[in-house]
């Protein structure tokens, strides 16, 4: 199906209690705009808007493209609500924080912490030859802190790649953008195009919505790792089930990452979801082994083993990638 391009809320525009102050980003499935609170603090407006649905050519409000779509939307449109209402009450430092999420324009706005930094995907294409064995591990232990949060809430993520994690001026790691709610409309609404990102994606994402879970997010975990360290995403799930010709990690790698950091990776990418590490736990508990003085650290003080990973990332991700 065809998609119109949506046209964003103008600059300026008051939204609530809120002040837009500029487009961020725009997507088949959301917009993101840079807001001003009441006391001229920044954050990040994300609106609902599945182009395929909706549309908006002037004014404020959306309408629905075609009365068969009423349903879909209004659904899609509950999950994006209620995944609003979940995360509000999640707060862990490398997760998003969501502020407020409220109905205007016969829509839903999602309010969040404006994150200063770059995203990981930023890092990658400038300066992935910095990353280390150390740095990745550490890097993703630190984001798992997070991601067992957001399972621990009972939430998946179902859209983990570089472009979705935030590495904030202080060197800390942020995950950001849940996808959960589109992943409603692509198990709700098959004829539409699936809003999942190739190559991040388990392959349960694309069919066996029932076999959903925390190895889901691994995957994407697993995928992303991979691009920090190949430069380049793994071969699409859907691509590799009907014949898996994804390039092996260690064809790719510097030699300079051990073999258990690689086989981790390995681990994480298999299409076999009950092959792969079934929770967060497990798969930091995998990746501090490479961490030994951070790991001892640990085992005495995890509050203090937290904050020696973000010192660390800060060193690494020093002034001038910023």
């Amino acid at each position: 199906m065809a998609t119109q391009s949506n046209e964003p809320l103008p600059d300026g525009y008051q939204l609530n209690n809120y002040t837009i102050e500029k487009l961020l980003s725009s997507g088949g499935f959301s917009i993101v705009y840079l807001g001003r609170d009441e006391v001229g603090a920044p954050v990040a407006i994300k609106e609902y808007l599945p182009a395929a649905l909706v549309i908006r050519v002037d004014g404020a409000e959306v309408k629905i493209n075609s009365d068969e779509n009423l349903a879909v939307f209004r659904h899609g449109l509950k999950c994006f609500f209620e995944e609003g209402r979940s995360l509000a009450t999640i707060s862990h430092p490398n997760i998003v924080r969501v502020e407020n999420f409220f109905r205007a324009n016969e829509t839903v706005y999602m309010v969040m912490q404006y994150v200063r930094g770059r995203t990981l995907q930023f890092h990658i294409q400038r300066h992935r030859h910095e990353f280390t064995d150390s740095f990745v591990r550490r890097l993703f232990t630190h984001l798992l802190n997070g991601l067992r949060e957001v399972h621990a809430n009972k939430l998946l993520h179902l859209d983990i790649k570089p472009a979705n994690i935030y590495i904030t001026m202080e060197g800390s790691p942020v995950l950001l953008d849940f996808g959960a709610a589109r992943q409603a409309l692509n198990a709700d609404a098959p004829r539409l195009r699936p809003m999942y990102t190739a190559g991040y994606a388990a392959p349960e994402q694309y069919r066996n919505q029932e076999h959903l879970g925390p190895w889901s997010d691994i995957y994407g975990i697993g995928a992303t790792m991979y691009t920090c360290v190949a430069g380049v995403h793994p071969q699409p799930a859907s691509e590799r089930e009907k014949g898996d010709q994804m390039v092996p990690i260690r064809e790719l790698a510097r030699d300079t990452y051990s073999s258990e950091l690689l086989d981790i990776i390995e681990c994480c990418l298999k299409l076999d979801h009950l092959e792969r590490p079934q929770t967060a736990f497990e798969l930091q508990r995998a990746l501090m082994k490479g961490v030994a003085e951070v790991r001892e650290v640990a085992e005495m003080d995890p509050d203090l083993a937290a904050s020696t990973f973000s010192g660390r990332l800060k060193r690494t991700l020093n002034k001038k990638i910023f």
